[in-house]
């Protein structure tokens, strides 16, 4: 996407100062509870991005369920392409994973209900590991009629997931290669999959935070990119209009309707979303996108801030320029960063100390701080034993120093170590910047 001067697309650069200071100040500092990055859009051109470091513009984000979005997106072109329909029975797809005597609300459940959160099932179906998530949701029973009753499902849309699976033979990741992926220009996407080999759909999908910006863009314009139509209009058009209704408080943007796997919001708004604060708004109304990840508790303070600061400063006209307030927001910008842990180097009594550790859910056996051998940028390193066996972690004491962890038995990922010392404690911050 283009780059712009707010001015020029509308927005005062101070107001978006104001913005980046109220998304700062959220969350809660002393458990790096906060935002990750932001990039805003308005009228094409992106006029505002910024990562608190050690996050940055090339590290993918966990989507979380903001993935759903994208799995819907899957599915409308797969209708465009005549692979499927929205209203084919769902049991159409997996004749050989049905059981033995489909009730009739389970034979009624089309794609289209799937799609709505709309399944008719009164709880979620599980999802256990080593078993089929297929075979798992169609025995899960169905005591509502499909299309009357909105319950939030997970395996629903990894249902749309196999469903596309089934109808295309590819994967979501696969499918989406080349008819979005490419054509956005995001590059190096991931999905996890099930024990089936099918991308989970309801979450599992990591990209950058200017794909989501991208992505966003594409939903503002109907489904539209460089004159190419990516996605039907009338897709895009049904996905994020209100499909079923979810709630009735006014002031919650949880309560304003579902479309195909996208929130209505509050002021005219619609949005994809994903726990911890992964986030793409679109504004069709005041022409604009707004894209955050994030690791909060508290997402409806997020939407909150972006609807006092954000909305009022949206102007219809261009402002003349401020090259001040812009210099001004480029270097707030610029110098966002996650908290660090209070400066200075261990206490001396804590070096080469062995700590150990009873059975956790972390898989930890013991750890030690040793001071560095010259290695890098390390102040220190944190000797860390599990399972899997040691790892000797960098660490920095004012800064953040990039590192891959392994860290509850999961493989090595990318992360960013920081060692502080706060009165006799040394603490360790540990950002998994993926």
């Amino acid at each position: 996407l283009p780059r712009s001067a707010p001015e020029a697309q509308g927005i005062a650069s101070a107001d978006l100062t104001a913005l980046v200071d109220a998304l700062d100040a959220h969350g809660d500092p002393a458990s790096a509870d906060g935002v990750h990055s932001l990039v805003i859009v308005r009228h094409g051109h992106v006029v505002a991005e910024g990562w608190w470091a050690p996050y940055t513009a090339a590290h993918r984000h966990q989507l979380y369920s903001l993935s759903k979005s994208f799995t819907a997106t899957a599915v409308g072109i797969a209708a465009a392409e005549g692979k499927l329909s929205a209203d084919d029975p769902v049991l159409g797809f997996f004749p050989d994973e049905a059981p033995a005597d489909p009730p009739a609300n389970l034979r009624a459940m089309r794609v289209t209900d799937l799609l709505r959160m709309a399944t008719g099932q009164q709880t979620e179906p599980p999802r256990a590991a080593g078993s089929s998530w297929v075979k798992q949701f169609l025995a899960h029973p169905v005591p509502f009629k499909p299309g009357t009753h909105f319950l939030y499902n997970t395996s629903a849309t990894y249902m749309q997931s196999a469903v596309v699976q089934k109808a295309t033979g590819l994967t979501l990741l696969d499918y989406l290669g080349p008819r979005l992926f490419a054509q956005l220009a995001i590059e190096g996407a991931t999905w996890e999959e099930s024990p089936e080999g099918i991308s989970t759909g309801g979450f599992g999908l990591s990209i950058r935070t200017g794909d989501i910006a991208s992505f966003g863009q594409l939903l503002l314009d109907r489904g539209q990119w460089r004159g190419r139509q990516l996605v039907p209009a009338e897709w895009i058009d049904a996905a994020t209009s209100r499909q079923v209704a979810n709630g009735s408080n006014p002031d919650s943007d949880w309560d304003q309707g579902y479309g195909y796997q996208f929130w209505r919001c509050r002021h005219g708004a619609f949005r994809g979303d994903g726990a911890f604060g992964q986030f793409c708004v679109v504004l069709p109304q005041e022409d604009a996108v707004v894209a955050i990840t994030a690791g909060t508790r508290d997402m409806q303070g997020i939407l909150t801030i972006l609807w006092r600061h954000l909305l009022p400063a949206l102007r219809a006209a261009p402002l003349p320029p401020d090259d001040a307030g812009n210099a001004r927001l480029r270097e707030r910008l610029a110098a966002l960063a996650v908290p660090r842990p209070g400066a200075g180097a261990p206490p001396a009594a804590l070096v080469g100390k062995t700590f150990r550790f009873p059975d956790n859910a972390a898989g930890i056996e013991s750890l030690r701080l040793e001071p560095t051998r010259g290695e890098g940028d390390a102040a220190a390193h944190l000797v860390l034993a599990s399972a899997g066996g040691e790892q000797r972690i960098p660490l920095g004491t004012d800064r953040f120093v990039a590192s891959s962890v392994a860290w509850g038995g999961k493989p090595p990922e990318p992360a960013a170590v920081a060692l502080g010392r706060e009165g006799e404690e040394c603490v360790v911050r540990i950002c998994f910047v993926e």
